[in-house]
């Protein structure tokens, strides 16, 4: 029995909805605004590096090309030699290209280095501080604005679908 996720812009809220059964085309109003019409996330997930994980608050990002881009990176995933830190990166790379998210200093400092075969213990126990501090990737926004959204809330009460 799946939980959605749905963005609401107005109010800046991520809210969660429990379906009894697959439902990929219902789309619910917003529990706080009423007659405002919620945008489905993509749910996200993690590969674990035996730290644990915060919630992540990522803001709301084009759905269409989220799926493109997962469908692309699980058949590439299944393709690469864990044991090379290029592949990797590549791998990376083509997930940044296709989802359109630029990725942060940190992170592009990263990966360079995986390009070059660095170890990636290394470059964990080197900037490891730094990545943790930062958000992995950036959105561009199409408007070159300074000001910056805040992260949208979460609410976690569970609604019905």
């Amino acid at each position: 029995m799946p939980i959605y996720e749905f963005y609401c812009k107005n109010c800046n809220t991520i809210y969660k909805f429990f379906s009894r059964t697959v439902n990929t085309e219902k789309i619910p109003h917003c529990p706080n605004c009423k007659n405002v019409k919620l945008k489905r996330q993509i749910s996200m997930f993690a590969i674990s590096s035996g730290k644990k994980e915060e919630d992540s608050d990522m803001p709301p990002i084009d759905e269409s090309k989220m799926e493109q881009a997962m469908g692309m990176l699980a058949r590439e995933a299944d393709k690469i030699d864990e044991e090379d830190p290029r592949q990797a990166a590549q791998l990376m790379r083509k997930l940044s290209d296709a989802t359109g998210m630029k990725m942060g200093p940190g992170m592009e400092e990263a990966l360079h280095r995986l390009e070059k075969g660095e170890d990636p213990e290394k470059i964990e126990e080197e900037i490891g501080d730094l990545l943790e501090g930062e958000e992995p990737f950036l959105l561009e926004s199409k408007t070159k604005s300074t000001a910056k959204k805040p992260k949208p809330k979460i609410d976690e009460t569970l609604y019905d679908l």
